[in-house]
């Protein structure tokens, strides 16, 4: 039985297709929470990027990144969601244009 794999292009074609939509969240939402779900969307196409090429030539390097980067996601989305409470809790809101400041 001979598998055959799934071309590299079509990886990538999908990493830019996670990361359109990702931009688009980012430039075009105002709530908080979907901001941040977009920000993981990007760094999640750039994971895709990167075990796509790990897997093309055939090291693993670049799963290595990968690895480092969903920890960096995770403190991202700890400090997100500390301010995103912030946020609630000064404002009754996650709108973020209606905040310009964060005074205590």
């Amino acid at each position: 039985m001979v598998l055959e794999t799934v071309p590299a292009e079509y990886y990538l074609l999908l990493s830019a297709a996670v990361f359109c939509i990702g931009l688009f969240g980012v430039l075009t939402r105002r709530n908080a929470m979907l901001f941040l779900m977009s920000v993981e969307l990007l760094l999640n196409a750039a994971n895709i990027n990167l075990v796509a090429f790990a897997f093309y030539w055939g090291e693993v390097t670049g799963q290595t990144f990968v690895l480092f980067t969903m920890a960096l996601a995770a403190a991202e989305v700890a400090v997100g969601i500390g301010i995103i409470l912030v946020l609630y809790r000064n404002f009754d809101d996650v709108d973020v244009t209606e905040a310009t400041t964060l005074r205590w």
